[in-house]
C-alpha cells in the first residue's frame, strides 16, 4: 500500500526555481529569509494577510483595485505562497507569523498601517492589533478566525514527519483535495475554475512543505494566545460572507458586538472568500471604512 501511495506522489518546486521565476522586486529579506510581497499603488498602506492555504493570489482581484487609492501590500505568510519555508517550527506559530509581518513592514520602512486579514490571517491581524497597537491604525477582519483557532486545530500526529510527508504528497497537495476545499469556500462553485485550483495548488507545492505543515499543525507546548475583544481600540470593520459554510456569519456579528465601535458588513450570496467571490461589494465596504478612518487620525 505504501509503495502504491508513493508512486502517486506529487513533486515540490525547488525554492531556487521559485526565486528564478518570480520577479526579484517582489521579495524582501527578513532575518535571512526571502518573503514574497506584492504591492499595488501608493498612499496610505493597507496590508493584506491571506487565510490558511491562501497566498497573495487570494488578493489578485481586490489588491490592484485597492491600489488605485492606497498602497496595497499583500504578504505571503510562513508556509504559503512564494515565501521561503523555514525548518524551525516556531516560525509557524502566531508569534512567528507576527514577526514576519512586522519584519516586512520594517524592511519597507512603514511604521503604521491599515491591517486586513482573511480567515487565519484575520486571527493574526487581530493578535497584531492587540499586541502591537502602535503599528495598526485600523483593523479589517474578513471571515476571520480568532487567534486561538490555529492552536485548536493542532494535532499530535502532525508532529510525525514521515506521516506528514506522505499525507502531503498523496492527499493534501492533490488537485482533487484543493478543489473540494475551494468549492466548500464559495457560494457560487462555478468560480472555482481549473486555473484557480492550479494557482492555489502550485503556491503550496513548494520545497519545505513538510516543515511548514508540521509547524502549522503539530501541537506546541506554549499556551494559546488570547485577545480580549473588548480591549481592541482600533477602528474595526468586520466583513463576512453570509453563506460562509466554514465560519458562520454569526461569529462575525458576535465579534462586532464585543469590539468597541466595530462595524459589521454581511455580503449576500457569498461564502468564505468575499474578496474573490464578491470583490465589488468587498471593496465598497473596505473603501468606505478607510475613508472614514484615515491613517493621520492618530494611534489608538
Amino acid at each position: 500500500m505504501l509503495a502504491l501511495a508513493s508512486s502517486a506522489c506529487v513533486s515540490l518546486t525547488p525554492y531556487q526555481r521559485v526565486r528564478q521565476e518570480v520577479p526579484p522586486e517582489r521579495f524582501v529579506r527578513v532575518g535571512g529569509q526571502w518573503v514574497h510581497v506584492e504591492q499595488w499603488g501608493s498612499g496610505e498602506p493597507v496590508v493584506l494577510l491571506h487565510g490558511f492555504g491562501g497566498s497573495t493570489y487570494s488578493w489578485r482581484l481586490a489588491g490592484p483595485e485597492l491600489g488605485r487609492q492606497y498602497r496595497a501590500i499583500a504578504i505571503d505568510l510562513n508556509g504559503f505562497g512564494w515565501t521561503e519555508r523555514l525548518r524551525e517550527p516556531e516560525a509557524y506559530t502566531l508569534q512567528g507569523q507576527a514577526r514576519l509581518v512586522l519584519g516586512v513592514l520594517d524592511a519597507l520602512g512603514i511604521e503604521r498601517v491599515h491591517l486586513a486579514g482573511h480567515s487565519y490571517g484575520g486571527g493574526l491581524a487581530l493578535w497584531l492589533a492587540s499586541a502591537h497597537p502602535e503599528r495598526v491604525a485600523s483593523l479589517i477582519l474578513v471571515d476571520s478566525t480568532l487567534p486561538t483557532y490555529s492552536t485548536q486545530r493542532r494535532r499530535a500526529w502532525a508532529g510525525l514527519r514521515p506521516v506528514v510527508a506522505l499525507g502531503l504528497r498523496t492527499v493534501l497537495l492533490r488537485e482533487a483535495f484543493i478543489r473540494r476545499g475551494l468549492k466548500r469556500s464559495v457560494y457560487d462553485q462555478s468560480l472555482i475554475t481549473d486555473e484557480v485550483v492550479r494557482e492555489y495548488l502550485r503556491r503550496l507545492r513548494v520545497e519545505g512543505a513538510t516543515d511548514a505543515y508540521r509547524g502549522l499543525t503539530a501541537r506546541v507546548k506554549t499556551p494559546p494566545p488570547v485577545v480580549d475583544l473588548t480591549a481592541i481600540r482600533q477602528p474595526t470593520l468586520i466583513i463576512w460572507g453570509l453563506q460562509d459554510a466554514l465560519l458562520a456569519s454569526a461569529y462575525g456579528s458576535r465579534a462586532a458586538e464585543k469590539i468597541p465601535g466595530a462595524t459589521f458588513v454581511g455580503i449576500d450570496r457569498c461564502g468564505h472568500l468575499p474578496m474573490e467571490e464578491r470583490p465589488e461589494e468587498f471593496l465598497a465596504a473596505l473603501r468606505g471604512f478607510l475613508a472614514r478612518h484615515p491613517l493621520a487620525a492618530g494611534a489608538p
